[in-house]
């Protein structure tokens, strides 16, 4: 039987009309609520949950400033659930209040996440002999929506209890539009959070379900985390990645080089494809310390087969130093930006 994780779901819309509950809620806590002015429609207190209804999205956002106003050793064991008018709160899961107020004070960027307002533009990657071979996927605004920021996206979706979401639609947004512009046997990278991902046989199945629909070849696909995240948890780690390529798609890990232990790290994952970071790539070609340190890794990488590509690259005295060191891939504005349709290929 799956198991079915919470955090994979979609994120429910806030309703216009409702009942919201809350717990576990004081007698103090709940005195004080019934004087306010919000709570005069159908309100009830029982066994330290307290409920009430709202009947128009302003009352409710009153309800809610309200609430957040309130000393934080109050409102921080809150829980809360809110129910639109045909909901059965059974159903509903409780979530933590902080989880709601951190959703009041970011509304643009929910609006984004919930609404998915995103698309996916790419980058090109090339081989030693510059041809493009390959395309990075990045988060952006779809056209006609208002420019953000994906860190402060997904910064706010962590605080939000959203990351999982936002993170399983933005995998998905990259596979639809890598079919819509890319042909056969072009790779594509695609970035993803181990954080979002509980249960791997199950969190994962959206994804392998999205390349099957759009009928794409799972040998096409890259998938690719980020080192720093939770990389701590290497056999959660391990256990993603092995999932990953049970179902015929390669994994990579992005920033090596950016702090951890490199050769720790890579050892024990070794990954199909390691992304150096490009901290270390920016002018590499003048630092005898960073060259040190990109032939490390490239030796390391030589051990288990991975494949090392260098990001960032902007000058070409960088590129030529990384191509001199046996590096076969590339990535950077020196090739290209991050663009919504990709550029001439071969």
């Amino acid at each position: 039987m799956d198991h079915i994780c919470s955090s994979c779901q979609p994120v429910r819309p806030i309703e216009d009309w409702g009942t919201i509950y809350l717990r576990p809620v004081t007698e103090m806590l709940n005195d004080l609520v019934k004087d306010q002015k919000w709570t005069q429609g159908r309100n009830g207190y029982e066994n330290g949950v307290l409920f009430f209804s709202y009947t128009s999205k302003e009352q409710f956002l009153e309800m809610a400033e309200w609430l957040n106003s309130l000393p934080l050793e109050w409102t921080e064991p809150l829980q809360i659930k809110i129910c639109g008018e045909n909901d059965a709160p059974a159903m509903l899961p409780w979530l933590p209040f902080s989880q709601i107020a951190a959703r009041f004070q970011n509304m643009a960027m929910v609006n984004i996440i919930t609404q998915e307002r995103f698309t996916s533009f790419l980058q090109p990657i090339v081989d030693h002999q510059e041809n493009v071979v390959a395309y990075e996927f990045l988060l952006r605004a779809a056209a006609g929506e208002e420019p953000f920021n994906p860190f402060e996206l997904f910064d706010v979706a962590r605080r939000t209890g959203m990351h999982s979401f936002l993170d399983r639609a933005a995998r998905i947004s990259a596979i639809r539009r890598s079919a819509e512009v890319l042909p056969r046997g072009m790779k594509r990278f695609i970035n993803f959070l181990p954080s979002s991902i509980y249960n791997p046989d199950y969190c994962l199945k959206h994804t392998f379900a999205a390349i099957q629909r759009y009928d794409l070849d799972p040998q096409d696909f890259v998938f690719e985390v980020v080192e720093t995240e939770r990389i701590a948890d290497m056999p959660h780690l391990q256990r993603i990645f092995n999932v990953y390529r049970s179902r015929g798609v390669s994994v990579a890990l992005d920033d090596v080089g950016s702090g951890f232990s490199t050769t720790e790290v890579l050892s024990n994952l070794r990954p199909d494809f390691v992304k150096i970071d490009r901290g270390l790539i920016d002018r590499c070609d003048e630092s005898p310390d960073k060259q040190r340190r990109i032939e490390e890794i490239v030796n390391i990488s030589s051990v288990f087969g991975g494949t090392v590509l260098a990001e960032g690259i902007e000058r070409r005295e960088e590129y030529e130093f990384c191509r001199s060191r046996g590096i076969s891939l590339a990535q950077g504005y020196l090739f290209g930006r991050p663009a919504a349709e990709p550029i001439a290929i071969g």
